[in-house]
């Protein structure tokens, strides 16, 4: 599996959000390109420690994301169309240009977090090492960028 901490796959995902103009159009799902990369940053803050959750799942919410959990960084790639928390839904129109360098920021803090060993608890799925982190977050840009083509 693919992580954001491998120099090799973080230059290899710059050059795919690089490969992504305003007119890039998604082969699936409801998001244009401006949103998605806005949706794109959500994750990678909250594992940089800059976004909280305004959603706090009760008790049977967590023992469902909690079966869920290994799904978030194995090798199988994620279904097209699975739903998303309330705080990762992005509705409004976004500015392209903006939305796509700050991206590449986020990702940029993230990808120097290799040697971290303090990571925020999710507040979903609780616990996550720096490889899972590291992989999770690539499987979702991914994702995303495979909506998009690229």
């Amino acid at each position: 599996m693919q992580t954001l901490f491998d120099n090799q796959t973080y230059q290899e995902v710059l050059q795919r959000i690089e490969n992504l103009d305003e007119h890039s159009q998604p082969v699936w799902g409801q998001m244009d390109v401006a949103q998605m990369l806005n949706h794109c940053q959500r994750p990678l803050e909250v594992a940089n420690g800059r976004l909280t959750f305004t959603e706090k799942p009760g008790f049977a919410k967590k023992l469902v994301f909690k079966f869920f959990k290994p799904q978030m960084y194995n090798d199988k790639p994620w279904k097209q169309n699975i739903p998303t928390v309330k705080d990762f839904k992005v509705e409004q129109a976004k500015p392209f240009v903006e939305e796509k360098q700050k991206l590449k920021e986020v990702l940029s803090e993230f990808n120097k977090k290799d040697l971290n060993l303090h990571w925020p608890k999710h507040p979903f799925f609780g616990e996550f090492t720096t490889e899972q982190w590291g992989k999770m977050q690539y499987k979702h840009i991914d994702h995303h960028l495979r909506q998009f083509g690229v």
